[in-house]
């Protein structure tokens, strides 16, 4: 990968661009939560050539909005399970749009 391949990535949400730690600091938790969340399958990190997690933007807003259910008590597997049917909701309902006005559907990978 060339260093022009690696900055026309820095706009995919995506790409595992961030480390356990920065992914904790930005979120302001800890990785122990993050390993939790992925024990509990919300979401997958990549890893990294030396085993390391990587997070993407798109798994951090998953994160930030499981940490949000925590952070207002739930039990971390029902605010995983949320967040996933959230997720299915808000997917489905994009499929009914997409159908009432004729449009071709398009898919999206869920967490």
């Amino acid at each position: 990968m060339t260093a022009d391949d690696s900055f026309g990535r820095l706009d995919d949400d995506d790409y595992p661009a961030y480390t356990m730690g920065r992914a904790a600091e930005m979120l302001g938790t800890t990785q122990g939560f993050l390993r939790a969340i992925g024990e509990a399958r919300l979401i997958t990190p990549l890893r990294s050539a030396g085993g390391h997690r990587r997070y993407s933007r798109y798994q951090l807003r998953i994160a930030a909005r499981a940490r949000e259910l925590v952070d207002q008590g739930t039990p971390i597997e029902a605010a995983c399970r949320i967040v996933v049917l959230e997720d299915q909701l808000e997917e489905a309902q994009r499929i009914n749009a997409e159908h009432r006005t004729g449009a071709e559907p398009h898919r999206t990978v869920n967490a």
